[in-house]
């Protein structure tokens, strides 16, 4: 995995251990829950009217980042309660998506980030392209 995939996961198993309150949740990550798409965490809001270096840092900042990663996984994923069960089928799950970090001096598909890949496969279906996600 590359580090920014072994980042990204190290953000989704703190995201985890916040949700199942083994570690402080001094950012105030709300979750909800419902039936139809399972347990989903609140993306905080930003003011419309910040400066773009406010909305860069917001973008980039742990309180973004995690529930924005956390609500890309699949519901079978977010419902597992077992530490390392959720470790090995989030390890799994990561490794069917394609890892490939940009190079400098090369031009790549997106920016590798597992949100990327989403963004990518939702539009392609939209477009009726394709179905299978890694073929983008």
């Amino acid at each position: 995995m590359s580090l920014q995939r072994r980042r990204e996961r190290y953000i989704i198993i703190q995201v985890w251990k916040i949700h199942h309150d083994l570690t402080p949740n001094d950012l105030n990550i709300m979750f909800s829950a419902s039936s139809r798409h399972g347990v989903k965490a609140k993306v905080p809001c930003l003011s419309k009217t910040s400066s773009m270096r406010h909305q860069t840092l917001y973008d980039s900042s742990f309180a973004v980042q995690g529930p924005r990663l956390w609500n890309a996984l699949p519901d079978h994923l977010r419902k597992i309660a077992v530490a390392d069960q959720f470790k090995h089928k989030l390890t799994e799950f990561l490794l069917t998506i394609p890892d490939k970090p940009p190079v400098s001096g090369y031009c790549c598909a997106n920016g590798n980030s597992i949100l990327h890949w989403f963004e990518n496969k939702a539009e392609a279906q939209l477009l009726g392209r394709s179905d299978n996600l890694m073929t983008l």
